[in-house]
């Protein structure tokens, strides 16, 4: 584990969907985590408590969940793949309110065959919500797969349309 992980700070937002875990350092976001995911992502060894240091991010997640903000302004860290970065970063351009599937997330990396690939690294997101992973459903539009459970991508797809209509 980089030293850099091992010195992150963290602290929790009490969301509309349960308690929710936020995680960086003092320049950059670099995990979001519900409490419902499973397993359980649990602060870290050497991680320190300060709720605080996040007083942006859980303003913002406030306003959104408040239908109040559509797209958020962090400073976050992409920590996978050369590949999971690419597709993270193609998340943030899905605008707010609106879906696309796999398959064309993989067709607009340029890599038409890969929605099994980009499955698996939207599955990765470590930063759900502020990188809009939700927004992605299957071919035939279900909802597939989210970390936080089918509930909450549900919660959070009726909220954005609500807020959009």
């Amino acid at each position: 584990m980089p030293r850099s992980e091992l010195e992150l700070s963290y602290g929790y937002f009490e969301s509309p969907v349960g308690r929710v875990l936020v995680a960086g350092d003092a320049d950059h976001v670099h995990l979001i985590s519900f409490a419902s995911e499973r397993p359980v992502v649990e602060p870290r060894p050497g991680w320190r408590r300060d709720d605080a240091q996040f007083a942006e991010v859980f303003r913002q997640l406030e306003a959104y969940f408040a239908g109040e903000l559509t797209r958020f302004d962090l400073p976050l860290r992409f920590a996978g793949t050369a590949f999971q970065n690419q597709v993270w970063r193609a998340l943030c351009g899905i605008p707010f309110g609106a879906t696309t599937t796999y398959g064309s997330l993989a067709a607009r990396l340029g890599r038409p065959t890969a929605s099994r690939a980009v499955g698996a690294a939207n599955g990765a997101n470590p930063l759900p919500i502020v990188v809009p992973c939700h927004r992605v459903i299957g071919a035939n539009g279900s909802l597939t797969g989210f970390a936080g459970g089918i509930e909450i991508k549900k919660f959070l797809l009726d909220l954005e349309q609500g807020v959009a209509a």
